[in-house]
């Protein structure tokens, strides 16, 4: 009996993430579609990585990035092919990675709301030295099996989402 509970909870926590609105935005301000190349995400051969797991959106270093939805922030900080990177929980249990920043802003807090400034854009981790840019990922906490196909790595889109996809029908 206390399983089944368990099970339901757990049902209805997933559920109620899918409830909340995911409002959109792209995540560096004035930025269009020719800042990034359409055909980057899954571009392989793409360093350690295999892969390009995301979207690199290129602007003028120190350009504010913006958080692209309402988010639970769940690090800020330095890490070592990202350099300096926030990682934030949104609706739908999509985690937002936002790579190679040149500074994360301090007041960031526990929460950002969508077009929140969060930090600015650069070039810090393994981007130093290349054009300033944001890396954005978006990966899914429920895996979307349909998505697997047998592209290299291509169990890994059960969880990476298309950003490309996600800001550009803002």
């Amino acid at each position: 009996m206390k399983l089944k509970w368990i099970a339901i909870s757990l049902l209805a926590l997933i559920v109620l993430g899918y409830a909340f609105p995911e409002p959109r935005q792209i995540p560096v301000e004035n930025a269009t579609s020719n800042d990034w190349n359409a055909k980057s995400f899954w571009y392989e051969p793409w360093g350690a990585s295999g892969t390009h797991k995301g979207v690199d959106i290129f602007a003028t270093k120190g350009a504010s990035v913006l958080s692209s939805t309402n988010m639970l922030v769940l690090y800020s900080g330095e890490i070592a092919l990202g350099g300096k990177v926030i990682i934030g929980l949104g609706p739908k249990w999509r985690i937002h990675y936002y790579a190679h920043l040149n500074e994360i802003d301090n007041n960031i807090g526990l929460f950002s709301q969508v077009g929140q400034r969060i930090g600015s854009v650069g070039d810090t981790g393994n981007a130093l030295g290349k054009q300033p840019h944001l890396h954005y990922s978006l990966l899914s906490l429920i895996p979307i099996p349909w998505r697997i196909d047998d592209s290299t790595q291509g169990y890994k889109k059960a969880f990476y989402l298309d950003p490309i996809l996600y800001i550009s029908d803002t």
